[in-house]
């Protein structure tokens, strides 16, 4: 199975260096030194990473036979894709890989269906399901303990504790304009 486990940003330096968006919880794995990886698009690669280093919170690879920033800037926006076992399962008990979760249906705890997972949403501040709904309409669904509860292979479910207004029209809106009356109180 191949997975999508970086992104090649911009060029850094003069000798070849670019700068990676991880999509991978474990890039030592994934983006260690002799890892060749698939590339999308495919007459891009494939690229064999020759290093890697850490530089102010960045990862920045240089991969073999690119020497210069001309080279590196030619890769920009090329995703790198590494072949995985579809057995192999992540190293922590409550870590998944994408291909886990895509296609789990999702329902509450009250057992109300919600839909199904289309789409693992990796941003920079968490992770989001995208949820098809019976509809056809998405709900994004963030990927965080206090909402998605529990995930079970087996069942090939996932079961979440969504607040108001996430999957639904049960917001409620306080203001303090209707605690006040009109609101029309200055003095």
């Amino acid at each position: 199975m191949q997975l999508v486990v970086a992104r090649i940003g911009r060029a850094h330096g003069i000798k070849g260096e670019v700068t990676v968006e991880v999509r991978t919880d474990e890039p030592e794995l994934r983006l260690g030194p002799g890892a060749v990886l698939a590339t999308d698009p495919a007459s891009v690669g494939p690229l064999t990473i020759a290093s890697g280093r850490v530089h102010s919170g960045r990862l920045l690879l240089r991969f073999e036979g690119v020497h210069d920033r001309t080279g590196a800037e030619a890769l920009r926006n090329t995703l790198l894709i590494a072949d995985v076992d579809p057995e192999e399962l992540p190293e922590g008990e409550d870590e998944y890989y994408d291909h886990q979760l895509i296609d789990l249906d999702v329902v509450t705890k009250d057992g109300e269906e919600v839909g199904r997972i289309t789409e693992i949403s990796h941003l920079p501040t968490q992770d989001l399901f995208v949820v098809e709904r019976p509809d056809g309409t998405e709900v994004f669904v963030p990927f965080v303990e206090e909402i998605v509860t529990e995930i079970d292979l087996e069942e090939q479910r996932a079961v979440i504790d969504p607040p108001p207004g996430l999957i639904d029209d049960r917001a409620e809106v306080a203001s303090s304009c209707d605690a006040a009356g009109t609101g029309d109180d200055a003095r």
